[in-house]
């Protein structure tokens, strides 16, 4: 883990505190779940992520055209047509 610096209001820190009570946790767990939480709901995907789900669609889809390997530049010139 790394260390970092936060400065919260009062108003978070009464909040916070009161809540590590209730959960019988501290207050550092509490902030590290809510960023958790908060980075999940803004999907932040890693590069490492993104190539693992690219390799996994390769070969999943099916175009039906047997030379797309072949003319695959004549395919798209046509599409931006």
């Amino acid at each position: 883990m790394v260390r970092t610096q936060v400065q919260l209001t009062e108003k978070q820190v009464k909040a916070l505190k009161r809540l590590a009570v209730m959960e019988n946790t501290s207050m550092a767990e509490i902030i590290r779940r809510s960023v958790d939480a908060y980075l999940e709901s803004k999907q932040i995907v890693s590069d490492e992520e993104k190539i693992t789900r690219a390799k996994a669609a390769v070969g999943r889809f099916h175009s039906g055209v047997g030379d797309i390997s072949i003319r695959h530049d004549d395919y798209l010139g046509e599409d931006f047509r």
